[in-house]
């Protein structure tokens, strides 16, 4: 299910449970039956190889999310290289890809990110 919202901060009806959403830089998604809220915070670090060089390694890119219940805000780092989900509380969340993939002739902006996450019980 892609979620497609302009602008910062907003807040968008999301998903159900185990159901995969795209989110951009600032967007909130709130997870049906989960009673929380995702926010896509930023990307950092973009080390991944791009599509158009051979690399020894694939490198990695640092997705921050927050989990927001109620006034609470949990920080969390989601990574590209290892794909390994966070815990809260008896929720799973994963990141499953980011986009766009780099390329070594283009810079990717940071809205330019789109980050497609699942959550799970």
């Amino acid at each position: 299910m892609a979620l497609a919202v302009g602008g910062c901060d907003e807040s968008v009806t999301g998903p159900s449970l185990n159901e995969e959403f795209t989110m951009a830089p600032g967007e909130i998604a709130s997870v049906a039956d989960a009673n929380i809220r995702v926010r896509f915070e930023r990307v950092e670090g973009d080390s991944r190889c791009p599509a158009d060089a051979t690399c020894i390694q694939g490198g990695d890119a640092l997705v921050h999310i927050s989990v927001l219940e109620g006034s609470a805000s949990t920080p969390y780092e989601l990574h590209t290289g290892s794909m390994a989900p966070v815990q809260h509380h008896d929720l799973t969340i994963g990141l499953v890809d980011l986009q766009p993939y780099p390329f070594s002739s283009r810079t990717i902006e940071p809205g330019d990110y789109r980050a497609t996450l699942r959550v799970t019980r």
